[in-house]
């Protein structure tokens, strides 16, 4: 059952005779005429999905974002074993409509909490999304990808939110063996609108046929997943078409993606707001491409082009 929300953000928005008809009606045919069609702004028409303001560098980069947010506890009898439960962050408001959904799984040996700030975080930018355990802490990421998988049925098919998604439009993410999880769901589901492994572990490093929009984070200094064994591999072997990136973090270790960082956060934001909602204004983040600074050691990218 949906438990009581809590509020982690606020919302941020919350002629009387037949003759003038007859002008406007004349006023009509010439611009038909003249070619000019009169419309909806052309934006609104090809990205129905568009959630939230128009972005700005510092409000991607602020902590929350203008949605409130409530969160669902989901139990592991409640996931009926095919992923260990979790932590549902969801918009309070549906004014705006449906929601795409993004599942988050941690990696080797580790719970929910180390990938819990993707919740509120992402979910106040208009995302649902839950943040899972996995059914054992030792599981591999073929079976962290099952469960990733498993845990977005539930939210579109049985969660008690699920009215506030829209199932077409879904996403994974994950740490360590949870990324590497991410890469095997996206090879397994093509359908999936985004995936965003971080310092990912896999011991597959071919990823040719996958055919998902990915974001590879890496750290420059994770001993656990290096980058030269993990993340830089996993980018190179990925199409480029579609779209795919690669962050490499300035001094980063393996758990750096597990506490909030603002580099990540503002860059992986744009990506799931890219390729899950088809907002191109969030395409300013990511091409052209970040250039190395204090936090960014590295990113290479082909630009969004979908």
């Amino acid at each position: 059952m949906v438990q009581p929300f809590r509020r982690l953000s606020v919302s941020s928005r919350e002629y009387d005779d037949v003759r003038p008809l007859t002008k406007r009606a004349a006023v009509a045919a010439v611009l038909a005429l003249a070619g000019t069609a009169v419309a909806t702004p052309a934006h609104a028409a090809a990205n129905p999905h568009e959630r939230g303001p128009a972005p700005t560098r510092q409000g991607v980069d602020a902590p929350l974002g203008p949605f409130a947010v409530a969160t669902a506890t989901v139990t592991a009898a409640q996931a009926g074993g095919r992923f260990g439960g979790g932590t549902i962050h969801y918009p309070t408001s549906t004014a705006e409509g449906t929601f795409g959904a993004v599942a988050v799984a941690p990696g080797f040996t580790e719970s929910q909490s180390a990938i819990s700030w993707y919740g509120p975080r992402l979910a106040s930018r208009g995302f649902v999304v839950i943040t899972i355990d996995t059914n054992g802490p030792l599981d591999f990421p073929d079976a962290r990808g099952d469960q990733l998988l498993a845990a977005l049925d539930y939210l579109t098919a049985a969660s008690p939110v699920r009215s506030r998604i829209d199932a077409s439009r879904t996403a994974v993410m994950g740490h360590s063996m949870g990324g590497g999880g991410a890469l095997e769901a996206a090879r397994d589901r093509p359908a999936l609108r985004a995936a965003i492994p971080l310092a990912g572990w896999d011991l597959n490093g071919n990823w040719s046929t996958n055919r998902v929009p990915t974001l590879v984070v890496g750290a420059e200094n994770d001993l656990i997943a290096p980058v030269s064994l993990h993340s830089e591999p996993f980018y190179q072997s990925l199409p480029s078409t579609p779209d795919k990136a690669y962050l490499e973090i300035r001094g980063g270790d393996h758990f750096v993606t597990n506490s909030p960082h603002t580099t990540i956060a503002r860059l992986s934001i744009s990506w799931l707001k890219r390729f899950v909602d088809d907002d191109v204004r969030y395409e300013q983040f990511l091409c052209p491409a970040p250039v190395p600074d204090p936090a960014i050691s590295e990113y290479r990218d082909t630009c969004p082009n979908g």
